[in-house]
């Protein structure tokens, strides 16, 4: 019996060569176009919808091509079990066992027989060359197990079922959004560094560290610390400064020095993110450290801190629409940052220092966070609902777990202790939460913000049988900045607010607000405000030096010969210079200074990750409101030195 084949042997054969040809240029046609979306990206003319739009161009050819070859695959294999039924030699017919199984692959993975590593762009380091530093994007690819293998990025491979020519699965573009808009949106400064000390601080996540389990991308982060610190002053908060614990002469921990060590600022991190759709994602952070006492925390035997939570959010990112959703725990957007309004780019000190800096505004807390960009990611506008605290200083005051004796008889409640399954430290009362805007401009050079706050104290007063509520406004205003002197080597950096009622909102933790003598609440005026310079000299070193400052105003009343409030100058200071003198010092904090210089070296980098040590020096001063006897002051003088080892960057 003779058989035919449903296309001439020359034109079978040609066609097999050229698709055999398209089958080897397709993937290199697309890594080559995807290399120069990305290029492009950094000349600041295109954006991140035409690269979505190019890239959907992209996959279309691909599902074409890819139709046509499983077409013409099923001709083949027709034409080569006729040729095997009448005799074929045994290796036509392990062409046919090998082709009947309808599973389209390419020359790459015929060649390394599993996903490898490789040469050419990698969807996990964006690299164009093998050994090539990571770029700033990936791709996430939702494809099937092939032949045991999770293939991703240019390795995956759409699986047929041999019953139709359509793809089962969609390649969909996926990337750290904080990553792509700020290749599209370059200021000059960019963001964090990954390895960076700032960066740290800010939660960056590793580029070593990313798995898939399944549409799901796994990114880990965090490392293992082991700092230190030497201190002329003793002050038993290791390096975690708490500059009100700063001791004037009269108390003996003025007249000793203080040396201190711990690995309990050690933290781990992990990022959950999935795709959507082809312009939106959706990720989960998780932060944490071991920065929390307990009471099985044994400063003598077993260091044993509790694990605690630092970071804990959702994030929506829409490329389409340009909105950006955040909610959980995280920095609070009064947090000055580098670029955008994005999570993990905040402008933090590059510090060993766990405080960071006297007059850094900051807070971590429940939030729900709405930003829109404009102008190719030039402009953002943003409005967070955040959880509200009121820190309250009652000196003059009787104050019993945050129920205050007023001098007129009346009782005034400001917090209660945490009951169930939070600690007894004080809760305060609060009506309403924190509104923040901000808006930032992110031009060819430097980063720009505004922002605004609204606060609400709240508090009761009682007598028996009546009383009443307070409700006072507070808030205020200010901004930050980045000039990038010379783009990712030297940058100057400044922050400022300003306001009533928006202590607790800077790292030295000044109060809040006060009580007025029949128990009105009085919010106290305030200013924090930050500079620094930040080097970059070589790729594996960082210099810093920054200055700090945060202020309280007085506040406060008199009733019947009694002394009340915040910085009240019926206030004895007469004993604050005296060690352990029996006279008076109430010495109500007037303001907080730090300067510091330090810097990182990473003496070992590579895939193992990276080791790097720091050496920070700090200057800090505290003075205090004039009362009787005078306004006393104090200093510390201090010495940080650090060991970090990264797994993931």
């Amino acid at each position: 019996m003779t058989t035919f084949s449903l296309l001439p042997v020359p034109a079978s054969r040609q066609i097999r060569t050229w698709l055999f040809v398209g089958t080897i240029l397709a993937p290199g046609l697309f890594g080559l176009q995807l290399s120069g979306t990305a290029y492009a990206a950094e000349d600041e003319t295109a954006s991140l919808e035409a690269l979505e739009h190019q890239m959907a161009q992209i996959q279309e050819q691909q599902k074409a091509l890819q139709k046509a070859l499983v077409g013409m695959q099923k001709q083949i294999a027709a034409h080569r079990a006729t040729l095997t039924h009448n005799g074929g030699n045994t290796a036509v017919k392990s062409a046919v066992n090998g082709s009947s199984r309808h599973t389209l692959t390419t020359a790459r993975n015929g060649a390394t027989g599993s996903g490898a590593s490789h040469a050419g762009w990698s969807p996990e380091t964006g690299s164009d060359q093998p050994g090539i530093e990571p770029a700033e994007t990936t791709t996430a690819m939702n494809t099937p197990h092939l032949a045991g293998h999770h293939a991703r990025g240019s390795d995956a491979q759409p699986v047929f079922s041999g019953q139709d020519d359509h793809p089962d699965v969609e390649a969909v573009i996926g990337h750290r959004a904080e990553d792509v808009i700020s290749r599209i949106a370059e200021n000059g400064v960019g963001p964090h560094a990954r390895e960076t000390a700032g960066a740290q601080a800010a939660g960056a996540l590793g580029d070593h560290g990313v798995f898939h389990m399944g549409p799901v991308t796994l990114i880990l982060g965090g490392f293992l610390d082991a700092a230190t610190v030497l201190e002329n002053r003793h002050i038993a908060s290791g390096t975690f400064n708490y500059w009100q614990a700063m001791p004037y002469p009269n108390e003996s921990r003025y007249h000793t020095n203080n040396f201190e060590g711990s690995a309990r600022y050690s933290r781990i991190s992990l990022m959950a993110r999935g795709n959507v759709d082809a312009h939106s994602t959706i990720s989960g952070v998780f932060e944490m450290d071991f920065g929390a006492g307990a009471a099985t925390t044994d400063a003598y035997e077993s260091n044993s801190y509790a694990f605690r939570m630092r970071q804990a959010y959702l994030a929506y990112d829409n490329s389409d629409l340009n909105f950006h959703f955040l909610a959980g725990q995280a920095w609070s957007m009064l947090t000055p940052g580098r670029i955008g309004i994005i999570p993990r780019q905040e402008s933090l000190p590059e510090t060993i220092e766990s405080s960071m800096l006297a007059g850094q505004t900051w807070a971590r807390q429940l939030q729900f966070r709405f930003v829109k960009d404009f102008f190719q990611h030039r402009l953002w506008l943003g409005l967070s609902i955040e959880n509200s605290a009121t820190l309250y200083d009652t000196t003059g005051f009787t104050n019993s777990d945050g129920t205050v004796t007023l001098p007129n008889g009346k009782t005034a409640t400001i917090s209660s202790n945490g009951t169930g399954l939070t600690n007894d430290a004080p809760f305060s009362n609060e009506i309403a939460p924190d509104v923040i805007g901000k808006v930032a401009w992110d031009p060819h050079w430097g980063h720009y913000e505004a922002v605004g706050i609204l606060h609400f104290p709240h508090d009761r007063v009682a007598s028996l049988g009546q009383g009443h509520n307070n409700t006072a406004i507070a808030g205020g205003g200010g901004g930050s900045m980045v000039l990038p002197v010379l783009p990712h080597k030297v940058e100057v950096r400044l922050a400022g607010l300003a306001g009533v009622g928006i202590g607790r909102y800077g790292s030295a933790l000044l109060p809040d607000a006060t009580l007025k003598s029949d128990g009105d609440v009085a919010p106290i005026p305030s200013i924090q405000a930050t500079g620094g310079v930040v080097a970059h000299p070589t790729p594996r070193v960082d210099v810093y030096g920054f200055f700090g400052y945060q202020e309280a105003g007085r506040r406060y009343s008199n009733y019947g010969g009694g002394a009340y409030g915040y910085g009240n100058p019926n206030y004895s200071n007469a004993g604050c210079e005296t060690e352990l003198s029996t006279l008076g010092c109430t010495a109500n904090t007037r303001s907080v200074m730090e300067a510091t210089v330090g810097a990182w070296y990473r003496f070992f980098k590579g895939h193992y990750g990276t080791v790097e040590a720091g050496a920070q020096l700090a200057y800090s001063r505290r003075d205090a409101w004039k009362g009787q006897g005078g306004g006393p002051d104090t200093s510390m003088s201090q010495i940080f030195l650090d060991f970090r080892y990264l797994p993931f960057q």
